[in-house]
């Protein structure tokens, strides 16, 4: 054979075994380098009211459903006007919070910020009084000191109504009343020392001012309700989040049914997780004697109560934390997600009205 053929032959044999390589499929692709999983930004606070986050945390069924590609990044708030604020700046996805700082979030937005996805608690809020500042009667809060945990917030409209309601004026509108918004933990330091007369608190803080300050329930809540059922703490979801990633808010909503049933089903065991996230995130757990007074004012239920939530905007609305118009929220709600989650494992499903 001739140089030339020999060279042919080599250029051959090379091509054949260059094509047999490329016809066949790797078994598996190669991961992309430096591919970070996705993250869902939660937030809630380290209240009895949130008892289902605090507990889908503690026991990672939160974590489970989102799966392994997705890493949950929890964050805590002490009030709902603040979580709304870092909600607005693109900080969060999902939030545990209360009606009124998701309604001032939905109306302040124009409806683009946020949509409420689920229920998580009923009942849970109080107004508690000093006994030696004699208050017997609506009357008689004129010309004290009353303290709310923010200014906004839920029980802050609570106790403005209640004010309203009964003729009275707070000092910021030419009334004798003062209202302090104080976070929770320094209300109780105030009212320990007498310098504020009442607070209108969530639990545990409602329970820790009877039992740790000598207070009197002035106002349970749940008596102002029918079937003294009213929505404290509701899941609401990032607009842009729910419109981008349907998937996971259904696989959370998932996870937060199945919280809320396990909570129902094992009161003692859910209770000591939620004692220990609390004592993780403050360093101080509750006495014990305070959860158990604290938890029989507590209903956790998916269910977002949606009544109570416009009966709440009404009382807002009145009060001027919602502007000058009426706002409409028939578009607050959004729970076809979660409505097909409880479909899909035999429950009823909820109503948006």
């Amino acid at each position: 054979m001739g140089r030339t053929a020999r060279c042919t032959a080599v250029l051959l044999s090379l091509l054949v075994l260059l094509l047999a390589a490329c016809s066949q499929a790797p078994t598996e692709a190669p991961a992309a380098a430096g591919t970070e999983p996705g993250i869902v930004r939660l937030a809630y606070f380290p209240n009895l009211t949130h008892a289902p986050a605090l507990v889908g945390v503690a026991k990672g069924t939160f974590q489970e459903a989102l799966g392994t590609n997705v890493r949950l990044n929890a964050t805590t708030f002490n009030a709902g006007p603040s979580l709304i604020e870092a909600l607005f700046a693109g900080e969060l996805d999902i939030a545990y919070i209360g009606p009124n700082p998701a309604i001032n979030g939905y109306v302040k937005s124009n409806g683009e910020a946020l949509r409420i996805i689920a229920g998580a608690t009923s009942g849970g809020a109080a107004f508690v009084v000093r006994p030696d500042a004699q208050i017997a009667a609506a009357a008689d809060l004129g010309g004290k000191k009353l303290a709310t945990p923010q200014l906004g917030n839920t029980q802050d409209v609570a106790l403005r109504y209640y004010l309203h309601e009964n003729g009275l004026q707070t000092a910021d509108k030419g009334g004798t009343v003062e209202i302090i918004p104080t976070q929770s933990p320094d209300i109780l330091t105030l009212f320990q020392q007498g310098q504020i007369d009442g607070a209108w608190v969530p639990e545990p803080w409602a329970t820790r001012l009877i039992q740790e300050a000598g207070g009197q329930v002035f106002i349970d809540e749940r008596d102002k309700w029918p079937e003294g059922q009213f929505v404290t703490t509701h899941v609401i979801v990032s607009k842009p989040f729910l419109d981008t990633q349907p998937d996971l808010v259904t696989r959370f909503l998932q996870a937060h049914v199945d919280t809320v049933q396990y909570i129902g089903d094992n009161p003692a065991e859910a209770k000591s997780l939620v004692n220990a996230e609390i004592e993780r995130i403050t360093t101080k757990p509750l006495p014990r004697e305070v959860l158990d007074q604290a938890y029989t004012t507590l209903a956790f239920t998916y269910d977002p109560l949606a009544s109570t939530l416009f009966v709440s905007a009404e009382h807002a609305f009145e009060l001027g934390f919602l502007g000058a118009e009426k706002p409409d929220l028939r578009g607050i709600y959004a729970l076809d997600l979660l409505n097909s989650v409880l479909t899909e494992k035999g429950l009823a499903s909820v109503a948006a009205q």
